[in-house]
């Protein structure tokens, strides 16, 4: 049956590079890292920091305590499980809100805590309670949502809506979703609940960024991000997937980001885990706005959002057009003349473009070969 499409407007990034994150390969970060990567955050304007329990570590306590005192415009979000204990460390820790979570899939429920239904109800609704009391901002999330019976996640979600927490959480802890999957439960979850709504979504099979959209127009007003998607194994929706995706429906999505930041944020948290960006990034990549094909070069020569749906201006990052290879058109050779300073007629632009194509196919070539191309072209019309 079709559902209206909720116009997505009001969303919230729930930024958890410091905590899903820190599950990453190869993750470990320092206290003045976690500074660094918040200040970076914040100055890009994301409205929550999530950072992990205070009870994995006396460091973790002692690392939430720091971010949470230090001058900020986002609100500091820590993840616990549906413990009582767990619950007040957070509070004396200075936060403002509180991920809870507890598994409602089979598995969860035979694996992990081994909890039944109306157990999992009746702790949760006393930790709910707790935060309520002391004025903080409360998630209450299924663990596994998408391999758990419906039914009695429903059911569960149902309960902490009445108990009136700030908003329920769906997690796709093993990414299994897929975007009709995840449009389908948010969709009919949205009509059961009256708080927000919340999406974490796995990327192992490749579907996080999709599965995020399909959850904000099916009525989630919260996603969570990493940079650059790190996280437990696959990582979950990378922040800057996300922004993309948004930009290309209408940029209007995500003015309220300081876009331009992006790029610096992700190449500071490669380097705190050791990897490079990822060539195929979307917008920050190396390749994100690199044209070679002739077809395209002298399209975007012409205009460039002929072949690009996102204005690398607006990230403050440019294009390159490359000539260097077998695929050049005539086109990007006479733009790469003019770049030069160099007045040549078509026939000669027409002769160098097959110059250069001939280097090409006998082997690698660079930019300097092309120009070099260009140049002897002048010398052979001043002999």
């Amino acid at each position: 049956m079709h559902r209206q499409q909720h116009p997505i407007h009001d969303f919230h990034i729930i930024e958890s590079t410091l905590r899903e994150g820190e599950q990453f390969q190869g993750a470990h970060f320092s206290t003045a890292d976690k500074i660094e990567i918040a200040q970076a955050l914040d100055a890009f304007g994301v409205e929550y920091l999530e950072l992990s329990t205070p009870i994995a570590s006396k460091q973790s306590e002692a690392d939430l305590r720091t971010v949470a005192a230090m001058p900020r415009r986002f609100r500091v979000l820590t993840h616990i499980r549906a413990r009582m204990e767990e619950a007040k460390l957070a509070v004396d820790c200075g936060v403002d809100g509180v991920d809870i979570y507890i598994g409602t899939s089979a598995y969860m429920r035979a694996y992990s805590h081994g909890k039944s239904l109306q157990e999992i109800i009746e702790v949760s609704r006393e930790v709910v309670r707790y935060l309520k009391d002391h004025g903080i901002e409360t998630r209450f999330s299924t663990e596994d949502t998408f391999r758990s019976n419906l039914a009695d996640t429903f059911t569960v979600y149902r309960a902490m809506d009445l108990e009136g927490v700030h908003r329920v959480g769906v997690a796709d802890t093993v990414g299994v979703a897929d975007p009709m999957r995840t449009y389908s439960l948010i969709s009919s979850l949205r009509q059961a609940v009256h708080c927000d709504i919340e999406f974490h979504g796995h990327n192992d099979s490749g579907c996080a960024i999709a599965n995020a959209l399909c959850a904000l127009q099916a009525g989630a007003t919260h996603i969570d991000t990493t940079v650059l998607g790190i996280g437990e194994r696959n990582g979950i929706t990378a922040l800057g997937g996300l922004i993309a995706r948004l930009y290309t429906m209408d940029p209007e999505l995500v003015k309220k980001y300081d876009l331009p930041l992006l790029r610096e944020i992700e190449e500071l948290v490669a380097s705190k885990v050791g990897i490079e960006v990822p060539f195929n990034t979307p917008i920050t990549g190396r390749t994100a706005f690199h044209h070679k094909a002739g077809v395209h070069t002298n399209a975007v020569l012409q205009n460039p959002t002929s072949y690009e749906a996102i204005n690398p201006l607006d990230f403050g990052i440019g294009r390159s057009i490359d000539l260097a290879h077998r695929l050049v058109g005539w086109n990007a050779v006479r733009d790469r003349a003019a770049t030069l300073g160099l007045a040549l007629s078509e026939a000669d632009l027409r002769s160098a473009t097959t110059q250069i194509k001939t280097l090409a196919d006998a082997g690698r070539i660079t930019l300097d070969d092309v120009d070099a191309v260009l140049r002897g072209m002048v010398t052979q019309e001043v002999g």
